[in-house]
């Protein structure tokens, strides 16, 4: 099963940039689906962003903000954020799964989460 470490959080200024990093250990990364969920203090946690080989998928609240991307060889995925708002401010985790949709839905690893604050 694959292990998944997160980080690249931080504090920022509203309008900036940040870039996570998520970190898988084994040896079948390139065969999961990995995602980037959100939660932020007293809400229900968020799915931002999901990536397979067949596609991508952003939620609405960070398309055209946010990018997702994988390097398979370096077991890593990016969750690159521009044009940060107060409102992105959440404790962010990445997430594998096995299912070959996109979105997927069901994951079988999750990180243990890195905070990004943004403020006004």
């Amino acid at each position: 099963q694959v292990q998944l470490v997160e980080s690249g959080g931080g504090l920022v200024q509203a309008g900036d940039s940040l870039r996570l990093s998520c970190a898988a250990s084994g040896r079948t990364f390139s065969s999961y689906a990995m995602a980037w969920f959100r939660q932020a203090p007293g809400k229900e946690r968020e799915y931002v962003a999901a990536i397979n080989w067949s596609g991508t998928y952003y939620a609405d609240s960070v398309k055209g903000r946010f990018t997702i991307s994988r390097d398979n060889a370096k077991n890593t995925v990016w969750l690159q954020m521009n044009s940060l708002k107060p409102e992105d401010t959440a404790v962010y985790y990445c997430a594998a799964s096995v299912l070959a949709t996109i979105p997927p839905r069901s994951f079988s690893a999750w990180g243990q989460g890195t905070q990004v604050t943004v403020s006004s």
